[in-house]
């Protein structure tokens, strides 16, 4: 992976309001590969005390988001099948694995899985991406 475009990443997602208010963290990006992590607190639960899904959706968007973008053009979600396997525990850290399996030069499509700190499943997800081919606007190009 271009490390400039990898440290762009790291930047841009340290900085994102939507990332900082669901504690996300990403922990690693290759081409097509991110890993994102996640602590999940009290208020991440549904009525019934349980994580909510749209805080799992968070984590596994921006594994989505960060993997799918990694070949240094915009790419934006067409379609996400999740499936919700198990509630994690209060407190545990979750981290979403999410890897692109197949692309073309208009779409990319990633599995996208979820565990807890114990190595528990607890989300699977199926997401395709559409490819816009223009730069992503935060990478600044160098002068020559």
């Amino acid at each position: 992976m271009d490390e400039k475009v990898k440290q762009s990443f790291f930047k841009q997602v340290k900085k994102e309001p939507f990332a900082k208010k669901f504690g996300l963290k990403l922990v690693d990006m290759d081409d097509g590969y991110s890993k994102v992590e996640m602590r999940f607190t009290p208020d991440m639960e549904n009525l019934f005390g349980m994580a909510h899904g749209g805080a799992l959706f968070a984590l596994i968007d921006e594994a989505f988001e960060t993997a799918s973008n990694s070949h240094g053009t915009l790419a934006v979600a067409l379609n996400m099948n999740i499936t919700y396997l198990a509630s994690p525990s209060p407190g545990s850290l979750l981290v979403a694995e999410a890897r692109e399996h197949h692309q073309t030069q208009k779409t990319s499509l990633c599995e996208i899985k979820v565990f807890d700190d114990q190595n528990r499943p607890i989300a699977s997800c199926q997401a395709l991406a559409y490819r816009k081919g223009i730069p992503h606007p935060f990478i600044k190009k160098e002068k020559r």
